[in-house]
C-alpha cells in the first residue's frame, strides 16, 4: 500500500462536538468475524471471484511500509503467490507465479495496483513493486488480463494455468494508486501516481532518490477482449494538478440523483500544498466531473472495504466505508482531528439525498480494532445490482442480507505509527468479516457531523492557541451573535454579544491572552435559529 505518510507532521489536534442530528435509515450495518486455517495476512491486493470463490492477486504480505529505503516495501514483503479463498467451505489454496513469464510474474507480485472484472476476465493495471528486470523498484506500465474461472479451477486442482493469462504494455497504465471504475461502456483510470525507486520519507532527492509523479488526471478508454486480443482505444482524458492529485483513495461506483451511472472520488491524499487528505470529493460521470466542496468528508480517508447501495424510492445512494486511516476520528461525542492521519475504527456512510445533498453519518458500529486500510469488500455474487454493481436496495430479499465480506488490511497496534514503525507495530490482517445489512425503517442511522450540517460553518483557529483566537462563522440570516466562552465543566468564563450582524461571511479576533493556559475550553456562537461549539485548547 503505497500510504507514504507526510514527510513531517504538525502533532496537534482539534476537537470538534459531533451533531446531535441523529438521522434514521432503512437499514443497518453489522460485522461478523470468521477464520480460514492457514489463511495469511494481505494488503493492497486486487481480486476477482467466481461461483462465490475469490481469486487474489498481488498486494503485500506485511503492514505499514517502514520510513528506511532499504526497508520500505521490500522483497519478503511481495505476494508471489495466487490465493484462492472459499469462504463457505472455510478452505484456501495457492500455486506460485514462477510458472508465468517474467514480466507477468513481476506486475501481479505489485501491490496497489487498479483492477477491474467484467464478466469473467480480471483486468490488473499497473502497480509497484520490485522488478528484476529493471533492478529497482517500479511502477509497472502493464496490463494483464486473468480468467478468474479457470484459474481458480486451476489453482484448486494444481494444474497449469499458463495459459489463462496475457499481457500487454501501455504506459499509460503505469500508475499506482489510482482506481478503474466503469460509466456504461467506458473505463475511468482515476488519479494515482508513478513511483519510481525506494520510498524515502525525506524526499526524492536524499540517499537513492526516487521519482514520483501524480497523473493529475482522470483517463476514459475502452477495452475490447475477444479472449485472445486486447485492444485499447484511449478516449477523453481530463487533467486538474489541483483536485485530481489524489492517491489511495476510493473510486465508488455511484447512481446519481438523475439515475444515470457515475463515479465518486471519495477523498484520498495528498493535498498540493499541505501533506493532508482531501475532504472534498469528485463526482464523475458521462459529461465529466465536478468537485463539491460543499461537502467535506471527515471519516475514512485512505482506500478502505466501501459497500454502495442505491434506494430507487427515495432516490438516496447510500456508500458504507469501514475503517482505515483519516485524519478525523470520534472521541467520546468530539470529532477529533489528528493531522498525523491515524489508523481508525470507524464505519461511517457518506448519503447523497434526491437534490445532490451529501451527508457523512458514523455508524454506530466500528471495526473490531484499527484496520482496515488496504481492505477489500468482496460483494455476494448473488445480490440485486446495477450494471456498476451498485447494490438495489430495495430488492435485497428478507430482513438481514449478507451482503459480502471484508478480507484483509492493515491491522495497527496504535493509531499514530508511522515514526516509530520498525515493522512489528502493524501486520496485513488475515481476518475475514461477514457483512451484513438489516431492513429496519426506524434504527438510528448515526450523527451527522456538525462541521458537516451546520450552517453556521463555524471555525476557531488556531488550535491549540497562545491568545489570539479567530472565529470564522456564516450567516444565513441576519440578526444578533451570542459568543460565549466556558470550561470543560461547563462555568461560564465570558460573554458577548454581536449586535446586527449581516448575512455572510464573518470573523472574530478575541483576544484570549488573560484566559489560563494548558486548558481546554468551549467557544460557542449562538443566533436565534442555530448552535455551534468547538473545543479550544490553550498552550503557554
Amino acid at each position: 500500500m503505497n500510504i507514504s505518510l507526510k514527510q513531517a507532521a504538525l502533532a496537534f489536534c482539534i476537537f470538534f462536538p459531533l451533531g446531535l442530528l441523529s438521522q434514521t435509515a432503512p437499514f443497518s450495518i453489522s460485522i461478523e468475524p470468521m477464520n480460514i486455517d492457514d489463511l495469511g495476512g494481505i494488503q493492497s491486493f486486487a481480486f476477482g471471484q467466481d461461483n462465490g470463490k475469490w481469486l487474489i492477486v498481488g498486494g503485500r504480505l506485511d503492514g505499514l511500509h517502514r520510513r528506511q529505503p532499504w526497508a520500505s516495501f521490500d522483497l519478503a514483503g511481495h505476494n508471489n503467490q495466487l490465493i484462492v479463498i472459499d469462504p463457505l467451505a472455510g478452505q484456501k489454496w495457492t500455486a506460485t507465479l514462477t510458472s508465468l513469464p517474467t514480466s507477468i510474474q513481476e506486475q501481479l507480485s505489485a501491490t496497489d495496483m487498479e483492477f477491474y472484472q467484467e464478466g469473467d476476465y480480471l483486468y490488473c493495471f499497473g502497480g509497484y513493486g520490485y522488478s528484476a528486470t529493471q533492478g529497482d523498484h517500479t511502477t509497472f506500465g502493464q496490463l494483464t488480463a486473468i480468467k478468474v474461472p479457470e484459474v481458480i479451477d486451476a489453482v484448486m486442482n494444481g494444474t497449469d494455468f499458463t495459459a489463462y493469462f496475457r499481457q500487454i504494455t501501455d504506459p499509460k497504465f503505469q500508475v499506482t494508486g489510482g482506481r478503474v471504475n466503469k460509466i456504461n461502456d467506458h473505463y475511468y483510470l482515476l488519479g494515482g501516481q508513478k513511483f519510481i525507486g525506494r520510498y524515502n520519507p525525506m524526499g526524492p532527492d536524499h540517499g537513492p532518490g526516487f521519482i514520483q509523479e501524480y497523473t493529475n488526471s482522470i483517463s476514459i478508454f475502452s477495452l475490447t477482449d475477444d479472449g485472445s486480443t486486447i485492444t485499447i482505444d484511449h478516449l477523453t482524458s481530463y487533467t486538474d494538478n489541483e483536485n485530481l492529485h489524489r492517491r489511495d483513495f476510493n473510486a465508488v461506483a455511484q447512481i446519481m440523483p438523475n439515475g444515470e451511472e457515475g463515479i465518486t472520488m471519495f477523498s484520498g491524499v495528498f493535498q498540493p500544498t499541505v501533506d493532508l487528505p482531501f475532504l472534498n470529493c469528485v463526482n464523475v460521470d458521462a459529461d465529466g466531473y465536478a468537485v463539491n466542496d460543499s461537502f467535506q468528508q471527515y471519516y475514512n480517508h485512505y482506500h478502505c472495504a466501501v459497500l454502495p447501495l442505491y434506494d430507487a424510492v427515495d432516490n438516496q445512494m447510500h456508500t458504507v466505508f469501514f475503517g482505515g486511516i483519516a485524519q478525523y476520528y470520534d472521541d467520546s461525542g468530539s470529532l477529533v482531528r489528528d493531522d498525523d492521519v491515524p489508523f481508525i475504527k470507524t464505519i461511517a456512510q457518506v448519503t447523497r439525498a434526491a437534490d445532490g445533498t451529501m451527508t457523512e453519518y458514523k455508524l454506530p458500529v466500528e471495526m473490531p480494532a484499527l484496520l482496515g486500510a488496504g481492505a477489500e469488500f468482496i460483494p455476494n455474487e448473488e445480490l440485486p445490482k446495477y450494471n456498476n454493481q451498485v447494490v438495489k436496495l430495495g430488492e435485497l430479499p428478507g430482513d438481514k442480507t449478507l451482503m459480502g465480506y471484508i478480507y484483509g488490511g492493515i491491522s495497527s497496534s496504535a493509531p499514530n505509527i508511522f515514526f516509530i514503525n520498525d515493522g512489528t507495530q502493524s501486520s496485513a490482517s488475515s481476518q475475514i468479516f461477514k457483512v451484513y445489512l438489516t431492513r429496519d425503517n426506524v434504527l438510528s442511522l448515526g450523527d451527522a457531523n456538525e462541521t458537516e450540517v451546520d450552517t453556521l460553518e463555524m471555525r476557531i483557529y488556531p488550535n491549540p492557541n497562545i491568545g489570539a483566537l479567530n472565529i470564522d462563522y456564516h450567516l444565513q440570516k441576519s440578526g444578533d451573535v451570542k459568543l460565549t466562552i466556558r470550561d470543560t465543566r461547563g462555568a461560564l468564563i465570558e460573554s458577548s454579544i454581536l449586535y446586527h450582524q449581516g448575512i455572510g461571511q464573518h470573523t472574530i479576533n478575541q483576544d484570549i491572552h488573560h484566559l489560563s493556559t494548558e486548558k481546554m475550553y468551549l467557544i460557542t456562537l449562538e443566533t436565534p435559529y442555530e448552535r455551534a461549539t468547538q473545543k479550544l485548547i490553550l498552550k503557554k
